[in-house]
């Protein structure tokens, strides 16, 4: 749904309205309609953004640096494939594969693959005595160096359904490489998972860079799916949804790529 970057957001809580104003154009929506509550939730996205709003939960004691709704959606995804092997680059704290570890063992099993260039002493030694580490395989490096995706490729062997999720170092190139150096690993009818393409759309506010209108991952995503006929963009949708809400708060827009069955 994007992000709001620019004009003026006014919400009617008495009226039950919300008006957004970019330059000459104005619109005006009802709080609960679809519309209405796409422009606030833009806002809060943004706003989120400046406040550093991610920057305030745990999972199983430890730090995980998502957006709420991002956790719950990947949560149903991978209830949904139900994968034996996780591939997450990029540990930073550790609470995303804690999360992913506590999700397999409801699940009956499975393994946790963490890659990261660098594991901080404090954070491995929280994270190896963890009650799910037992799940989880931490490799240390670079994740677009060759030698450490031959690691993971031979941790992962044999698996049957493998989802890859990308979250380390979010410039445009580094993203395409995890991209191509990963997509092998991803079984068919899976997914790779782009973290963070609301870089490009807060282009302009504040912590963000000069140049993340062209540098950020949903660029790497479109050069890759141009050139791999084997992946598609899948959005999974809603499971269940009474509601008027028709699209995702994410800080990850377009980032379910399937790989073709």
């Amino acid at each position: 749904a994007g992000i709001l970057t620019r004009g003026e957001i006014r919400v009617d809580l008495s009226g039950g309205r919300v008006t957004h104003t970019d330059g000459d154009r104005e619109t005006t929506h009802d709080l609960g309609s679809p519309e209405g509550f796409d422009l606030v939730a833009r806002a809060w996205l943004r706003a989120g953004w400046d406040a550093k709003y991610v920057y305030g939960f745990t999972w199983l004691g430890r730090p995980v640096i998502q957006l709420p709704e991002d956790l719950v959606r990947v949560q149903e995804l991978i209830y949904s494939v139900r994968p034996e092997v996780i591939i997450e680059t990029g540990i930073a704290h550790g609470g995303s594969l804690v999360f992913y570890a506590g999700l397999l063992r409801l699940m009956g099993g499975g393994r946790i693959v963490g890659i990261d260039i660098e594991i901080r002493p404090h954070n491995r030694k929280a994270i190896e005595e963890h009650e799910l580490f037992d799940l989880i395989t931490l490799v240390e490096g670079s994740s677009i160096d060759p030698r450490i995706v031959a690691t993971v490729a031979e941790a992962v062997s044999g698996a049957a359904r493998t989802i890859v999720v990308l979250d380390s170092n979010h410039t445009r190139d580094h993203v395409l490489a995890e991209l191509w150096a990963y997509a092998p690993l991803v079984t068919p009818g899976s997914y790779v998972i782009v973290a963070d393409g609301i870089m490009r759309p807060l282009a302009g506010a504040p912590r963000s860079g000069p140049d993340w209108a062209v540098d950020n991952p949903l660029t790497a995503v479109e050069r890759f799916l141009s050139e791999n006929p084997d992946f598609e963009l899948h959005e999974p949708g809603f499971l269940f949804n009474e509601g008027t809400v028709q699209h995702r708060v994410t800080y990850w827009p377009q980032c379910h790529l399937r790989r073709r069955a």
